[in-house]
Parts: C-alpha cells; sequence; structure tokens
C-alpha cells in the first residue's frame, strides 16, 4: 500500500511477535525500531508514542500509533483484509477467538513470568499454576488443529509467540512440556510449520539466555 509504517519493539517481546506474525501473515511491510528493554530509560519515541503505558510494541501507521499487541493485531487485521483473515466471519466464534486472546493475556504471561521470577517454594507454586493454565487450554484446542478451530487465527497468534519461552519455562521449572502437555507440544508443532510464526519466532536458547541475565541483573540467582 504504500504506507509508512514502523513498530516499536523488542526482539523478545511475546506481545511484540504477535504484531510481526500479524504483520507477516499480511505481507506489509514496516520498519522495525529497537527498544532497549535492559535499559531502566525508555526512549524518548516510545514515551511520545505511548505516553499512557510507556510499553512496547506500538504500531506507528501514518505517524499514528497503536498501542497494546492485541488492540494492534485487530487493527492490522481490520486495515489489511486483503487476505490471511486472523477474525472469524462468525460473531460467535469471534467472541470465542476474543475470549481465549484474554484470558491468554490475563493468565499465560503471569504464569510464564513466575517461573523465571521465584525460586524455591514460590517456583514450585509457578510451576503448578503453569501446568494447570496450560492444561486449560489443552482442554480448549481438544480435537482441533488449532486453538481457534480447524484454521490459524486470532487465539493461536495469541498464544504461539510464547512459545519461545517453553524451553526457559522448562530449564527453570524443571518439566518437560512435550511429556506433561503432548496436546501444547503438537499444537506448537503444527504453528511452526506457517512460515509467518517461523521466521518470526525466536530462538529458545537465547530467550533462556536473556532470561537468565535478567534474573542476575534481579538479585535471584
Amino acid at each position: 500500500m504504500g504506507e509508512e509504517i514502523s513498530l516499536i519493539d523488542f526482539w523478545a517481546s511475546p506481545f511484540g511477535m504477535r504484531v510481526r506474525i500479524a504483520l507477516a501473515e499480511k505481507d506489509v511491510e514496516y520498519q522495525f525500531i529497537e527498544e532497549n528493554m535492559m535499559s531502566t530509560v525508555k526512549s524518548s519515541l516510545l514515551l511520545e508514542m505511548n505516553p499512557i503505558h510507556k510499553k512496547i510494541p506500538v504500531l506507528i501507521h501514518r505517524g499514528r500509533p497503536i498501542c497494546e499487541s492485541l488492540v494492534i493485531v485487530q487493527y492490522i487485521d481490520e486495515v489489511w483484509n486483503h487476505k490471511s483473515p486472523l477474525l472469524p466471519q462468525d460473531p460467535l466464534q469471534r467472541a470465542h477467538a476474543r475470549f481465549w486472546a484474554d484470558f491468554i493475556d490475563k493468565k499465560v504471561y503471569a504464569c510464564v513470568s513466575d517461573l523465571w521470577k521465584n525460586k524455591g517454594e514460590t517456583l514450585q507454586a509457578a510451576r503448578k499454576e503453569f501446568l494447570e493454565t496450560f492444561n486449560v487450554i489443552e482442554g480448549a484446542i481438544g480435537e482441533n488443529p488449532y486453538l481457534g478451530g480447524e484454521t490459524f487465527g486470532f487465539a493461536d497468534l495469541s498464544l504461539i509467540p510464547f512459545s519461545s519461552f517453553f524451553h526457559a519455562s522448562e530449564m527453570f521449572g524443571n518439566f518437560s512440556i512435550k511429556v506433561e502437555l503432548p496436546k501444547i507440544a503438537a499444537w506448537a508443532k503444527r504453528c511452526n510449520e506457517r512460515e509467518s510464526v517461523s521466521k518470526i519466532l525466536q530462538d529458545p536458547i537465547k530467550v533462556y539466555e536473556i532470561l537468565c541475565l535478567a534474573r542476575k541483573l534481579q538479585g535471584i540467582e
């Protein structure tokens, strides 16, 4: 469309990966602007474009910012509606997709974060919560290939970036996702067969390494 599009983001952000996958699904070219999330000082551009939350990702389209990853993904789906619809046309199915995306936002990020931010008994509680949360998602997938049903969609896109954190979760929580959550493992592998997903998801080893660094900086180790 020849429009100026930029994305303020951090390479390891699961929320940013959502937006990047959505843009890849739509074949939209954009400028990636890296925000240094290891620094305590936020860039002037981020503060200008997201003065309320001061968080990434921020999509800048025609000079105007759109904030919050799920809001951005829905914006992308509506603006570039020429291919790869992310939300279903049916209102009920669309509501279900939004429900699970909201569930993922409220539960999954906290589960993943609690595994690398804690130790001892608190870590064991975090491990239990992680497995229980993903067991619920396994139940939602059921016998379907995707969380959204027969096709990859909004709910899957909301969750799949967290698979980049699975290795770290296993290392910190001392469990195997393939053993404990076989449907999640199979679902993640299936999603990774999509080019839009495989080229955006980050190396799990590098994610683990940066989380180890974050633990040290926070005095957890």
